[in-house]
């Protein structure tokens, strides 16, 4: 253990300052002071280093603003996932931890049908309805805003095991693309494609 982060679970912390050249934040100073200083060899140079150095604390300083906002948040994910009691999966991109941690978020209150929907909805992105069973106790969860099974589906469903009552069962639909979708394509539009890519192509 490093301070207070578990060795392995910080490594996005350092990808930005591996990569950091001095050119790529550099700041110029030399524009903020009239002409006949900046011309002035020890003070050219003094703008210079001092540039470098500006530029890469106001990059950091965006950088930690950022991590403040899980949207936004890279390195600073595994702070949210600590604080929500979600395991963090570094084999995850920074986009489906985000989503991780925001179906959480809408998960904290008492459960609903539209606690549900957003929560699906915020997996899927894409309009999601559910349609309630309750003589069977049973719900269905409808993907109807994107073509077929939504990325990190199985996070999805294991954050609806922890938000759904433990006496409701449920079920998944999803949208496809059916024959009568493609009525007004040619075999020409589509013989580039699969048949599978076909299925949940948009559009269409």
């Amino acid at each position: 253990m490093y301070g207070n982060t578990l060795y392995g679970l910080a490594k996005y912390a350092r990808e930005a300052e591996d990569s950091y050249t001095p050119e790529e934040y550099f700041v110029d100073l030399a524009r903020y002071v009239p002409p006949f200083l900046a011309e002035l060899r020890e003070l050219s140079a003094l703008y210079e280093t001092e540039g470098y150095e500006i530029g890469y604390l106001e990059h950091n300083l965006r950088d930690l603003f950022d991590q403040c906002f899980i949207t936004t948040a890279t390195w600073g994910l595994v702070l949210w996932e600590r604080m929500y009691g979600v395991t963090t999966n570094m084999s995850l991109s920074y986009e489906q931890r985000r989503e991780i941690l925001m179906a959480k978020l809408r998960g904290q209150s008492t459960t609903t049908k539209q606690m549900i929907e957003d929560t699906a909805a915020a997996f899927s992105g894409g309009e999601v309805q559910v349609i309630e069973d309750n003589p069977h106790h049973h719900f269905i969860v409808r993907f109807v805003g994107v073509k077929g099974i939504p990325r990190n589906m199985q996070a999805f469903i294991d954050m609806l095991e922890d938000i759904k009552p433990a006496h409701l069962s449920y079920s998944f639909e999803y949208t496809y693309t059916v024959w009568g979708n493609l009525k007004g394509l040619t075999w020409g539009d589509l013989k580039a494609q699969t048949w599978g890519e076909i299925r949940i192509m948009e559009g269409v």
